[in-house]
């Protein structure tokens, strides 16, 4: 395979680029982008129309989860069909974007305003981009995957407006406005017009890899680190050829490749990159190390079981079964273990992948890559781990590191103890308010989390913290590893409690560490908190939700965030007390309760919460991603249906066309009780609010 490479032909980009097509602004008036779409209307940059550019578009609304079923040159037909605009006379949401719109009115380049390109880390929304048409991204910020994807697929980005004249004047553009401000690697990246071709040239010899600071002549023995900085310098490639890892220290900035101890991947995204590899390496081509290489089956397990049916008549199921039939395919060509669906009877995966990668797979001091936005989960027990697209796994399965540039690291310090019905999802939903990240501040940085509040948490809890630090927009979550994390590598997974501590080991920050931002955060002042609908940082108090009970209609509970065995004990904590109070689940509602794997199932059956769970009238579902991506029971089916959930995010369409509350699981199951959006207080008793509709017997 490497030898073929090494005599593949492979060029740069021309110096000076010019664009033919017009501009599409991602505007929040769903007349003024019909106009651009379908009437062929061309719009000027005007102070008003800046103001009126779409803030925080999330990657669902580029493509929604349906359209990810396809993975090839198909998804050109489909980008922004998610996009959430105003009627700006009616005052209500509109979805004004149609398939083949965009590939239709000859756009070359889309512009919108902060934040774009959050949430999920699927590369098929910059695909989709590509293919119909889009060259060049403007946006006020980029989030860090997305942006690496447009770069990694050739797309070109930039936070510089004064481009887009420059394209509608047909002017020559030199390739460097687009490289300014980026690191060597990135540079070249986008000089050779992708992430493979760079590599490929990188295999030749042609580019050049930057010597970090450490290395130089004179440079000092130490450096204080932060503790993902210590996991970057382990894992730094100082020369591929003769496997040469590792470094004294790194700073922030510090680009290059680093090895990988896991890469991950799912059926959303296996498929497409499968396709590339073999496309691109030749079809009998063989990945590095298949061991350290892992499929999970995951995401759409329970499709058919919320799929409308006019999506099924459009063909969009059996589009979807083919992306588990690709990736069964390819692991079982490759000799890659392969967390499928259950055998028998029950209908369901094996594990979540973030849930499955903690379990059993993390260790302190790893560095993990994973095709998911929510793969800093792992960061709870000491791990660097971070989302990469489709192109970044599948040039990983070549050389088996992957390329980045050391981030910034800001730390979160929660302070205090907090009340007994505060969760680490409500010390999150609080962070996410914070103006550092609500105004973008976070994007591509680490966030370590730290403090007496955060040391008291169990792992299971700080996976929740890790596991958001994609809504954060961070590049990863950390919490150095400690006593806690000896506990539960002993106690979870049967290791020896000397090897445990050996590997628990420095995995610390450095006292004299540097951080661009501290937040300070006291965990006795925080209430139980819920996010309002359409983004994770929405959030509020629920006692601040007013007097008018906002009542539900579902009551999701569980995903990677929340399928723990942890979040299983406050679930069951909460219906147990409505239990012996003689209540059941709200008949207004219908409650789900969703886990992470199946040894979290088993965990359950042993507690005996899988009685409770059905004697209170809610419905247990076999692990899997399911209704945080609208592909499982819970998902809403109508505009003015109302869902309280403890998944990661909420953004437009992310689990039905309703109106989606996130909550801790305390907050969610209480709320199943209530029949509206409530938090739980210990002993006190549950308000039931009147049911909307008689019971049927």
């Amino acid at each position: 395979m490497i030898r073929d490479l090494l005599e593949r032909p492979i060029e740069k980009r021309p110096s000076t680029l010019r664009f033919e097509g017009r501009i599409l602004y991602l505007v929040d008036d769903a007349e003024l982008m019909r106009k651009q779409l379908y009437e062929g209307v061309e719009l000027e940059l005007t102070p008003e129309l800046r103001a009126l550019l779409r803030d925080q578009i999330s990657t669902d609304e580029i493509t929604p989860a349906y359209i990810c079923f396809y993975y090839d040159e198909t998804l050109g037909r489909f980008p922004y069909l998610g996009l959430r605009t105003t009627n700006r006379t009616a005052g209500e949401t509109e979805y004004p974007v149609e398939p083949d719109a965009v590939r239709n009115g000859g756009f070359v380049c889309s512009a919108a305003g902060k934040r774009r390109g959050k949430g999920s880390s699927r590369e098929a929304s910059p695909y989709a981009e590509l293919h119909a048409g889009i060259r060049v991204v403007v946006a006020e910020s980029i989030e860090r995957i997305y942006n690496e994807n447009c770069q990694n697929l050739g797309l070109l980005t930039t936070t510089d407006f004064s481009i887009i004249e420059r394209i509608r004047s047909g002017e020559e553009i030199p390739l460097a406005v687009f490289t300014e401000g980026t690191d060597e690697i990135t540079r070249q990246i986008i000089e050779y017009g992708g992430l493979f071709e760079f590599n490929v040239a990188r295999l030749q010899g042609k580019v050049t890899i930057p010597v970090t600071a450490a290395l130089q002549e004179g440079a000092p023995e130490r450096r204080p680190m932060t503790v993902a900085e210590k996991i970057f310098a382990t894992h730094l490639v100082r020369d591929a050829a003769r496997g040469e890892v590792g470094v004294p220290w790194v700073e922030p900035g510090d680009a290059g490749f680093f090895r990988t101890d896991i890469r991950f991947s799912h059926e959303y995204v296996t498929p497409m990159a499968s396709i590339f590899f073999e496309e691109k390496v030749g079809p009998d081509a063989r990945v590095v190390d298949p061991d350290s290489i892992l499929f999970f089956r995951d995401h759409l397990t329970f499709l058919d079981k919320v799929m409308s049916q006019e999506r099924i008549e459009q063909g969009l199921l059996e589009v979807a079964k083919e992306l588990e039939e690709r990736q069964r395919l390819f692991a079982e060509k490759q000799g890659v273990k392969l967390y499928g669906e259950q055998m028998g009877h029950q209908l369901g995966s094996q594990a979540i992948c973030h849930s499955k990668i903690l379990e059993e797979y993390a260790e302190p001091g790893m560095l993990i890559v994973g095709t998911d936005s929510n793969t800093p989960h792992a960061g709870a027990i000491g791990a660097v781990a971070f989302g990469v697209g489709t192109t970044a796994i599948f040039n990983a399965w070549i050389t088996k590191d992957v390329r980045a540039a050391v981030p910034p690291s800001f730390k979160v310090v929660v302070s205090g103890t907090p009340a007994e019905n505060v969760t680490a999802k409500d010390f999150m939903l609080e962070i996410l308010r914070h103006p550092y990240i609500r105004d973008g501040h976070a994007i591509g940085q680490i966030v370590e989390y730290a403090g007496e509040a955060v040391e008291a948490l169990s792992i299971d809890e700080r996976a929740t913290m890790t596991n958001m630090a994609a809504e954060v927009g961070a590049f990863t979550g950390i919490v150095e590893a400690d006593e806690r994390t000896v506990e539960f590598l002993v106690e979870e997974r049967g290791m020896d409690p000397d090897r445990a501590r050996e590997l628990v080991d420095g995995v610390q920050s450095d006292p004299d560490a540097e951080y661009v931002k501290i937040i300070e955060i006291d965990a006795a002042s925080i209430r139980p908190m819920v996010a309002l609908p359409n983004d994770p940082g929405n959030g509020v108090y629920v006692d601040e939700l007013g007097d008018e009970p906002v009542r539900i209609d579902i009551a999701y509970a569980g995903s990677c965030t929340a399928g723990k065995k942890e979040d299983m004990d406050m679930y069951a904590r909460v219906l147990a007390e409505a239990d012996a109070q003689g209540l059941r689940i709200h008949p207004d509602v219908k409650c789900y309760i969703q886990c992470g794997s199946v040894e979290v199932r088993e965990y359950c059956r042993r507690q005996g919460y899988l009685d409770l769970f059905h004697r209170m009238g809610a419905e247990f579902i076999e692990p899997g991603c399911g209704a945080c991506i609208a592909a499982g029971p819970g998902v809403t089916s109508s505009p003015d249906e109302v869902s309280i959930s403890s998944q990661n995010r909420n953004f437009p369409g992310r689990s039905g066309p309703g109106q989606l509350y996130l909550g801790s699981p305390y907050t969610v199951a209480a709320s199943a009780v209530a029949g509206y959006v409530t938090a739980w207080t210990p002993g006190k008793p549950f308000k039931p609010v009147p049911p909307r509709k008689l019971a049927v017997v």
